[in-house]
């Protein structure tokens, strides 16, 4: 039996000092260029329950198991307590004992923008100017999506702009000085035909924007949903754009901004492109087209993440 009083515990600091996000895309990246199967992951299980959600995220990999374990709670805000709270749990592939405990949510925090760089880093090398990003959105994932495309060797930023439909609350979450405006100024659009890049991190169940607005070769980045009948996009974006996932079939399964594409006519699943022919430079994209990349959220993610954080923890301790 796993001793406690020995095993590494990692709080959301320890995660956060242990690993950066550009260290977790490199590590995603390597992953899937040694042959990492998306497609081959377990599938998570959404169970319903009395306060809200619980969401199980299991994964398997060659030296290791892991299992993440998140509640959603939406009424949890008004009580003083985050909507989303987790646990990650890290096993030995062989033996299945315990190896470590995270925070689930730091380590969510970390993971998927780094997905988000590792599968669009090939995209970004299209702007030869410093890009212009604007991002819907004021949490955690919003500036994590900031903080990790700016790390990108090939970006450099010339402006951040925030969407959020309530500035003076979001300007307390934000990075001092950073331009925000309201979800519905008519400066939304102005700044959405400047942009370069496009990051959508809210809980919407409906499109943020009008697709019109975006010029022809943006790169857009939507993570928020990973419901069939939630959306940030709109369709006739997904019709004009490549559309790039992590996993068809989980794509098909859980991405509504692509389920309720294909189901108006917009979309087909035989276009949609997985993230690794991207990463291992077997696909590339016309960089005069907009491309679209739509994350859900996977556990193998989680698992190649978890890895490398308590192997560089334990490095330096």
């Amino acid at each position: 039996m796993t001793s406690l009083e020995h095993l590494p515990i990692l709080s959301a600091d320890d995660v956060e000092r242990a690993l950066t996000r550009e260290q977790a895309a490199a590590a995603l990246t390597r992953a899937l260029r040694a042959g990492l199967e998306p497609g081959k992951d377990l599938q998570r299980s959404v169970l319903e329950v009395t306060g809200g959600q619980l969401l199980l995220m299991p994964s398997a990999g060659a030296s290791a198991v892991g299992l993440k374990t998140v509640t959603l709670a939406a009424g949890n805000p008004s009580r003083g307590l985050p909507r989303i709270q987790g646990v990650y749990l890290l096993f030995g592939a062989e033996t299945l004992e315990l190896r470590a405990i995270m925070d689930g949510i730091a380590v969510t925090n970390l993971r998927t923008p780094a997905v988000s760089v590792a599968a669009t880093a090939p995209l970004l090398t299209r702007f030869a100017r410093p890009i212009e990003l604007v991002v819907f959105g004021a949490g955690p994932q919003a500036v994590g999506h900031v903080d990790a495309i700016r790390a990108v060797d090939s970006v450099e930023l010339a402006d951040v702009t925030y969407v959020v439909r309530h500035p003076d609350r979001a300007r307390g979450q934000l990075p001092p000085h950073a331009t925000v405006v309201a979800a519905d100024s008519t400066d939304v659009p102005v700044r959405l035909g400047r942009a370069q890049v496009v990051v959508c991190a809210t809980s919407a169940r409906t499109p943020l924007f009008d697709s019109a607005d975006l010029t022809d070769g943006t790169v857009v980045i939507a993570v928020g949903s990973h419901e069939p009948d939630a959306r940030e996009l709109d369709g006739p974006l997904m019709a004009g754009a490549h559309v790039v996932v992590e996993d068809v079939s989980t794509a098909l399964r859980e991405a509504g901004d692509v389920v309720l594409a294909i189901r108006e006519g917009h979309l087909h699943a035989d276009e949609l492109i997985p993230m690794a022919d991207l990463v291992r430079g077997t696909r590339t994209l016309p960089p005069d087209r907009t491309a679209v990349f739509k994350s859900v959220g996977m556990s193998w993610q989680d698992l190649v993440v978890a890895e490398e954080l308590i192997e560089r923890h334990q490095r330096g301790r």
